[in-house]
């Protein structure tokens, strides 16, 4: 790999990274991040928070106008699937929370209850459709964490992942990998004032 370094470089491997994940040639920053510099021959790679700059002007640059108001819309409908699921104390999270949505993207509800099953039968009940669910575990600092995703689809046909955490993990704090800052999301009653006041805001470092 070459080791000549610059600023323009740097951007243009992120540029790349970004582009892989748009289109969906890889899944991961990391995966992409790897392919973009081989592409061009550089001994570095950008942070993840570089390639999510450019992945933004990239959907930007292509979805234009339509972008913020399937934004909008796609708010309105998590508002909807919250209100459904107010019981377990939704937060919005992802991309719709972010404001940072493209073509592909989905809904991203967090919610922690001890009884997955509960949460999976009143989603039946309220008539949505569920296309698969799946069982998830992850490793943080030596402790595994397991999680249930249900992936659903709204009446709108928008896609929907809820994922239903242990209730002690309530009020915990993450970090996100990709923008560095802390995932806070959005609870009903403040998803509903930012649909009144600012229905397009952003929830980004940069």
């Amino acid at each position: 790999m070459s080791s000549n370094y610059s600023p323009s470089l740097r951007r243009k491997v992120a540029r790349e990274a970004a582009s892989l994940l748009y289109l969906g040639v890889e899944k991961e920053y990391k995966q992409a991040k790897l392919r973009a510099a081989k592409t061009f021959g550089a001994n570095f790679l950008p942070t993840n928070l570089e390639v999510a700059i450019e992945f933004d002007r990239i959907a930007e640059e292509n979805e234009g106008v339509a972008r913020q108001e399937r934004l909008i819309q796609m708010r309105k409908e998590a508002l909807k699937l919250m209100k459904i699921l107010e019981r377990y104390n939704p937060v919005l999270i992802g991309s719709v929370w972010r404001g940072t949505i493209h073509c592909e993207s989905d809904i991203d509800i967090v919610l922690h209850f001890d009884e997955p099953d509960d949460v999976l039968k009143t989603i039946k009940r309220n008539n949505l459709k569920v296309l698969r669910t799946e069982w998830a575990t992850v490793t943080k600092r030596g402790v595994k964490k397991t999680s249930l995703h249900i992936y659903l689809e709204s009446p709108t046909r928008e896609k929907a992942e809820i994922i239903v955490r242990d209730a002690e993990e309530t009020g915990r704090r993450e970090k996100c990998e990709i923008y560095g800052d802390s995932i806070t999301g959005l609870r009903i009653n403040e998803l509903e004032k930012m649909l009144k006041e600012n229905p397009t805001k952003r929830f980004v470092p940069f």
